[in-house]
């Protein structure tokens, strides 16, 4: 039987936790800051064991430069917020995949300049050929890739033959 008291020091602990994965979440990407790192799907866990929280992230790639400013901020939001000690896990496995952004994340890409992946990355089986890719700005679909990468190696670099403005498209992968 569960007394009362345990009742509430479960309630306890559970709200401690969605706290402290509402603060984590809310850690921008440094590279498109006007995603967060639950847009992105960086953030994959968050477990409170008293006042210790360990936050595990999945970089969007191996060699990802921007994991070591993503876990000194996490730690430092934690930290503000009074959290005692936080640590930062990276995992590699599985690997990050466009899959994991958010709805809300593609359309703040979008309303940022940069076209969101489209479709679904291919775990195994035949490679999906894509034909083309929205311009985020007028919408068209006259568009051409201008190089494999954009301004970071998850982008490639595209330009809008209607509007005439370039942007960067996040592969999906």
């Amino acid at each position: 039987m569960v007394t009362l008291a345990e009742r509430q020091t479960r309630a306890a602990e559970t709200a401690t936790a969605a706290r402290a994965w509402r603060i984590a979440a809310a850690v921008p990407d440094p590279e498109v800051p006007v995603l967060s790192i639950e847009d992105l799907g960086v953030l994959r866990d968050v477990a409170v064991d008293g006042d210790r929280v360990t936050v595990t992230i999945t970089p969007t790639y191996s060699g990802c430069p921007a994991m070591d400013t993503i876990r000194d901020d996490v730690v430092l939001a934690l930290t503000d917020a009074g959290f005692g000690t936080v640590e930062v896990r990276l995992t590699l496995s599985p690997a990050w995949t466009t899959d994991w952004m958010s709805d809300v994340g593609k359309e703040k890409l979008r309303a940022y300049g940069i076209a969101a992946p489209t479709g679904r990355a291919a775990a195994s089986g035949p490679i999906r050929l894509q034909l083309s890719v929205k311009c985020p700005r007028c919408g068209s679909l006259d568009t051409k890739e201008l190089a494999r990468f954009g301004s970071t190696s998850c982008k490639s670099l595209y330009e809008c033959r209607a509007c005439l403005e370039p942007f960067d498209y996040f592969k999906v992968h």
